[in-house]
């Protein structure tokens, strides 16, 4: 079935000062609708155009011959997850089940945010950094380009994007100071939350 681009679920204007509107437009409006344009044309009239797109993903990881199907239905997919993984105003500790479940499986908050940040820094080139529910417990893992954890069974419940795209105009080559401030102001723990509370 068509994939369809969600409209932010934000303004353009809501994550300034971290988040400038011109990265907003072009990330959104440019990347992802292109993605999606391109993942839509390229299900057309196959055995894939009834399918979720967590099917199709799931289905066609590691086919070699459908790599330019996965990498833009696994980027469709991404983006629209990495929207809501930000808020006006987001950022801090999580509270509840989210908070215990993170100071039981990494030891403390701080050595969760530490893993994830080492993660989205040290991602060779472009990619994602994630926490993921595996098998009951959480972990950080970070992907190489279009690669989703959906694809390999886990469940992710958090993403940064390191692209180049989602941070250049704002940050430049400092990725670590776009990833400090995603962590500082803008995370949405209460969309984390639900991530969780859905997969356990």
């Amino acid at each position: 079935m068509a994939y369809e681009l969600p409209a932010l679920p934000y303004d353009y204007t809501a994550l300034e000062p971290h988040i400038s509107k011109s990265t907003l437009e072009f990330h959104h409006d440019k990347h992802h609708a292109a993605y999606v344009s391109k993942y839509n044309a390229a299900i057309e009239g196959t055995a894939h155009a009834n399918q979720a797109i967590e099917d199709v993903i799931k289905a066609i990881y590691n086919d070699e011959s459908k790599a330019g199907l996965f990498n833009n239905a696994a980027q469709a997919w991404n983006h629209s997850f990495y929207w809501n993984c930000m808020k006006p105003g987001g950022g801090g500790e999580p509270t509840g089940a989210l908070a215990d479940k993170i100071k039981a499986d990494f030891g403390s908050f701080d050595k969760f945010k530490e893993e994830l940040k080492n993660a989205a820094a040290t991602q060779f080139g472009s990619g994602w950094a994630w926490l993921v529910l595996d098998n009951g417990t959480l972990k950080v893992t970070k992907t190489p380009n279009a690669v989703t954890p959906i694809a390999t069974g886990q469940t992710p419940l958090l993403t940064i994007d390191v692209w180049e795209h989602a941070y250049y105009l704002d940050y430049q080559n400092k990725r670590p100071d776009y990833i400090d401030t995603f962590l500082n102001n803008l995370v949405n723990w209460d969309f984390v939350a639900e991530q969780l509370k859905a997969a356990m």
